[in-house]
């Protein structure tokens, strides 16, 4: 999710600030088969009862099971017992936080379909609405952008703006060029480490992903779409005097950075939540 900075100095200063007053005053306070059998005669029930058959041929015909049943198992019951491949997790409760898993360990990567399926159940979601015309007030209130004007017609346009802008960004980091690189949109937290340390890793997140495959490389799919949803939404519906390639450079650089703080955030999130709702571990059970 993207905002954009406004004319001159298009970060939004406000939502920035916001968000990293919380990270850094937040964080830190933490630290069965249903096959029916047939018919067997007697005498071969009686023989093939566990007592009358010899130990060896009990331990494999009971290995023969097994291994026959791990065989016959369809993708999608393999499907069923992986964890799920996207959450249903919201930052403070509110906030799509769908592309943030907590564990790595057998999640199933993403199909074309389904990186741009969550994409567009976070960009259309209810809670887009109350939150771009937040964001639209925060421009309104300090003027950026002059050419939209102010009063309703300038909110209105402000609003607009904000809502295409996130979209557009989420629509090109997490799903188009994901999909022609073949490349994880999901943010990996890693959940364990010092607080500087865990900040590094988020912050590298950025500019290093993982491959549908598992392996690390370079995050195409943030730093040029980011760039290319800038350059977008500059040079088409943004005020004429602010289509600028200083202008569309200054955005990327807002977006780069906002983008930078909330990763870091959504790796600190689960130890938030859990502060929040007063949850600890239950222990495990022997």
């Amino acid at each position: 999710m993207t905002n954009r900075p406004g004319s001159g100095q298009r970060f939004r200063s406000g939502a920035i600030t916001t968000l990293i007053a919380t990270l850094f005053f937040a964080i830190p306070a933490l630290a069965q088969d249903d096959r029916v059998d047939t018919p067997r005669p007697a005498l071969f029930s009686r023989l093939s009862s566990p007592g009358l058959l010899p130990s060896f041929q009990q331990e494999q015909s009971g290995q023969d099971a097994n291994d026959k049943s791990k065989k016959q198992k369809t993708p999608e019951e393999k499907a069923e017992t992986a964890a799920p491949a996207t959450s249903n997790d919201r930052l403070f409760f509110a906030l799509p936080n769908f592309l943030s898993v907590e564990s790595a360990d057998l999640i199933p990567p993403l199909t074309t379909k389904q990186k741009f399926a969550v994409v567009t159940r976070s960009s259309f979601d209810y809670i887009q609405v109350p939150w771009y015309a937040f964001l639209a007030g925060i421009s309104q209130a300090e003027n950026s952008e002059p050419g939209y004007g102010q009063g309703a017609a300038g909110y209105g346009k402000r609003f607009g703006a904000a809502f295409a802008d996130g979209t557009i960004e989420n629509y090109w980091t997490s799903a188009i060029l994901p999909s022609v690189f073949h490349q994880d949109p999901r943010f990996y937290q890693l959940g364990k480490g010092g607080f500087w340390h865990r900040t590094g890793y988020a912050m590298s997140r950025i500019v290093v992903t993982r491959s549908d495959s598992g392996t690390s490389q370079f995050n195409v799919s943030e730093v040029f779409g980011s760039a290319i949803a800038a350059g977008i939404s500059t040079y088409s519906y943004h005020p004429h005097a602010d289509k600028t390639l200083s202008n569309t450079a200054s955005v990327w650089a807002s977006q780069i950075g906002y983008d930078t703080v909330t990763i870091v955030l959504k790796e600190f999130w689960p130890d938030i939540r859990r502060k929040l709702t007063h949850k600890r571990s239950e222990p495990v059970t022997p």
